[in-house]
């Protein structure tokens, strides 16, 4: 057995040391008089056993310091959750920011409701506190956190009175967004009347106007709340999303932007006075969520086609018109909704032949090098 108070060998034990001087230097900090020679006459115990406290102690620094560092950083960063946004696929997600009174009851429980579970996806209704359309940047985090991590509704519809909300400021992909809008003295028109005499979706339901009778052009003549341009700026603001000039009503840039967001962002955008084409074509380029519905709403009776229409409705005169038509409000809204018509229609006309039906694909593929097995 050696003896533990044999010394290496020298010329071996120099060549060691020399590797290890700066650890040396690190040593002698604590132990002044400790010189590299002295190693060779230590017990080579003494020897491991500094070496092994001199380790021991940087290891259990480094650790501290990583401790130290992870407090710095907000715990929910380190959460397993923020794993799952791996999973997100984009593909599998479609908001539908419904503007009121476009149609979207309709669309939303005659179609979307009918089919999701025969097609194989959840509808979720997003419920805004207090009507508000446009969420503020913590809640935007919020629903975008949400829509990318829960993974068990997906595939998943999302429909609500929104604003749209660019999931791209945040690092992440747009779902697929669809919409709809209206001709906005027709809208306005719909809005006005429905609050005074309800539809046809909660017959019981009483409304906030129920018993006032006035009419639309009585409203205008007097400067009435109810019929305010300002009632108008809707459409442009849904589409504008969340800036905040947006909500600025007559504002340009909020109409610029919400061209901008409706050419970039959605997929399409349909028009309540051609539900039905806007139905098909949902159904040719989102099949996974709308296969079968175009024969699906042409079966349902007329009550269930057409969902929340107003009761009664009085029609503007001239002189009312004339007024509308002159506000700047008004001719701004007109000319998104012109915009977004437009762009369905070259949609529309691009995919279908002379009767309506849908052209056949106009693609294939050749010359495919090398060969396929």
């Amino acid at each position: 057995m050696r003896s533990l108070s044999k010394t290496y060998h020298p010329t071996r034990l120099s060549r060691v040391l020399h590797r290890f001087a700066p650890l040396f230097n690190a040593f002698r900090r604590v132990w002044p008089s400790f010189h590299p020679k002295d190693a060779m006459t230590l017990p080579r115990f003494n020897i491991l056993l500094g070496f092994g406290a001199f380790f021991l102690f940087w290891f259990l620094y480094f650790n501290y310091r990583l401790d130290q560092l992870q407090l710095d950083v907000p715990s929910e960063q380190f959460q397993p959750s923020r794993l799952q946004k791996r999973s997100y696929e984009p593909s599998k997600i479609i908001i539908y920011n419904r503007v009121p009174k476009t149609g979207s009851t309709t669309f939303t429980n005659a179609v979307a409701y009918d089919l999701c579970k025969k097609n194989g996806f959840h509808s979720i209704h997003l419920n805004m506190t207090k009507n508000r359309a446009s969420m503020n940047i913590i809640d935007q985090r919020s629903f975008i956190e949400n829509v990318t991590s829960w993974t068990d509704v997906s595939p998943a519809f999302y429909h609500g009175h929104v604003a749209f909300v660019d999931f791209t400021k945040f690092g992440y992909a747009n779902p697929i967004y669809i919409n709809m809008v209206r001709e906005p003295l027709d809208r306005l028109l719909s809005h006005y009347y429905f609050l005074r005499f309800g539809d046809n979706y909660r017959v019981g339901l009483k409304r906030s106007r129920a018993g006032n009778n006035e009419t639309f052009d009585e409203c205008v003549e007097r400067g009435g709340k109810d019929c305010d341009m300002k009632m108008m700026w809707l459409q442009i603001p849904y589409f504008c999303g969340t800036h905040s000039f947006c909500t600025e009503v007559g504002s340009k840039a909020a109409l610029e932007q919400a061209k901008i967001n409706l050419i970039n962002h959605y997929l399409l955008v349909g028009h309540t006075e051609r539900l039905v084409d806007f139905i098909a074509l949902l159904e040719k380029v989102i099949p996974g969520f709308f296969h079968g519905a175009l024969e699906h709403y042409n079966s349902l009776d007329e009550n269930r086609a057409h969902l929340r229409y107003t009761k009664k409705k009085i029609p503007p005169s001239e002189q009312t018109l004339e007024k509308v038509k002159a506000n700047p409000i008004y001719q701004m809204e007109k000319e998104f909704y012109e915009f977004a018509k437009n762009q369905f229609e070259d949609q529309w006309n691009r995919v279908t032949q002379k009767d309506g039906t849908f052209l056949l694909k106009q693609f294939h593929y050749e010359k495919i090098r090398p060969p396929l097995n």
